[in-house]
């Protein structure tokens, strides 16, 4: 597996040098911000990315507005409590995105961060307490625990709201491969694990938070 340093240099020639790749880089919100961000965002954000997933981001944005109104503010307490009568007319309300699964994932997801919350004492805490050394395993988690937050959606909610973590995007993974970390696509939580160590042990090598490991792979390669 190639050393850090050199992936960082074919990157930073490809974005025109140092200063320009630097700029480009994402920067994770801290612990302490992760802990102070309401539930209600939480789920808004989980709900924002379950209904982008496959759709235009511009145009669920734009509708966003009418789905805080229509979710209440996506308090989960009051979500959790809308009955089957006041989801199906949601259904039919035509200022939203219909679709079933997805409207019905937002009350469930609420009530999953109800539950939650009891555990760790908020969604915030539950992120800042788990390690990025071992973010694969909250992208698991968050499948498990949520309605639609699996495959991408996961790492790319967590992206969404700050909590540091690497993508496995088209451009990644052709980096990985070329820098010779992994062959093929990783699937399966095997082959995660094992791009898990390839990016603790870069992390380690760099002092770089793994979104900016992340960005800086994909763009090491053409």
């Amino acid at each position: 597996m190639t050393d850090f340093r050199s992936i960082l240099e074919a990157a930073r020639a490809r974005a025109g040098g140092a200063d320009p790749l630097e700029k480009s880089l994402p920067v994770p919100e801290t612990d302490e911000a992760l802990r102070g961000l309401g539930d209600d965002r939480y789920l808004s954000l989980m709900s924002l990315r379950v209904f982008r997933a496959g759709l235009k981001h511009s145009m669920v944005d734009a509708k966003w507005p009418a789905f805080e109104e229509a979710f209440l503010g996506f308090e989960p307490r009051r979500v959790r409590a809308m009955s089957d009568e006041a989801m199906e007319r949601l259904l039919a309300d035509k200022r939203l995105i219909r679709h079933g699964r997805k409207i019905m994932a937002v009350r469930n997801n609420a009530a999953a961060i109800c539950a939650l919350a009891e555990e760790t004492g908020g969604f915030g805490a539950y992120l800042a307490d788990w390690p990025a050394s071992r973010i694969v395993e909250l992208w698991d988690d968050l499948a498990k625990r949520f309605s639609q937050m699996g495959g991408n959606s996961g790492p790319r909610f967590l992206r969404m709201v700050g909590k540091d973590t690497f993508l496995l995007t088209d451009d990644v993974v052709r980096a990985l491969n070329h820098w010779g970390a992994i062959d093929g696509t990783p699937k399966g939580k095997a082959a995660r694990a094992n791009v898990q160590e390839a990016f603790n042990r870069w992390a380690g090598e760099a002092g770089r938070p793994l979104c900016q490991i992340s960005t800086i792979l994909a763009r090491s390669v053409d």
